[in-house]
């Protein structure tokens, strides 16, 4: 059996708008100024007091409560009024639908987002029954920790040398690497090909199409079912 598991923001959905939303409500609950697009962004994947301590600095590390807080409570907002629908990206659905109909593979997510947005990312999606195991923020330790992806594999059974992890961040790549399985990175994503690559990656795609050959190359995955 083996194992793929797959960050969500910047991987299965395009969430860069939300995430926006929320740590601008963050930084207006504390009067701070709210740092441009790119850096902002820098931080998704991580859980969510972890990224707004590396943004603000431990100089306003007594405000990170707060932020956090504020953002929780915009998702929530956003979500209840029915703003909250992050697209999935193309060819997500078509390539979670293929790899769960082999009888030789389980899926996994390892994510940064509570479990409540995982619930509510596979309700608006209607992704329900495909991830057999599913580790967030409020269980372990936040990325690049291995925790996420030891719990994955304890959950399943699957030996490391027959897992990846699927992600678009350097944190996804360096968790991977402490947990001494695979890292696939992919560009569409919050970082770029070198970022992936410094931190670890073994393989980057560009987009889905390219996923299966790329299990091939890293898992010795048959492309046909078994």
């Amino acid at each position: 059996m083996y194992l793929i598991i797959f960050d969500c923001d910047g991987t299965l959905v395009d969430s860069q708008d939300t995430i926006l939303h929320g740590l601008r409500v963050g930084y207006e609950a504390v009067g701070l100024p709210m740092p441009d697009r790119r850096t902002a962004l820098s931080i998704v994947g991580l859980s969510l007091e972890r990224a707004f301590l590396d943004l603000v600095g431990p100089d306003h590390a007594d405000k990170v409560g707060m932020m956090s807080d504020a953002y929780r409570a915009a998702k929530v907002a956003r979500r209840q009024a029915g703003l909250d629908h992050d697209p999935l990206y193309p060819g997500t659905r078509e390539a979670l639908d293929r790899l769960s109909a082999r009888d030789d593979v389980v899926l996994g997510i390892a994510t940064g987002k509570a479990r409540r947005g995982v619930d509510h990312l596979l309700d608006v999606h209607d992704l329900h029954g495909r991830f057999v195991t599913i580790q967030t923020a409020d269980t372990s330790p936040s990325k690049p920790h291995p925790d996420m992806i030891e719990r994955a594999l304890s959950e399943t059974g699957v030996e490391r040398h027959r897992a990846v992890m699927v992600g678009d961040t350097s944190f996804d790549m360096s968790m991977a690497r402490a947990a001494k399985t695979h890292a696939l990175g992919v560009t569409w994503g919050y970082h770029d090909h070198s970022h992936l690559r410094d931190s670890g990656a073994q393989m980057v795609i560009d987009d889905f199409e390219q996923l299966d050959a790329a299990l091939a190359e890293l898992l010795k995955l048959d492309r046909e079912p078994a």
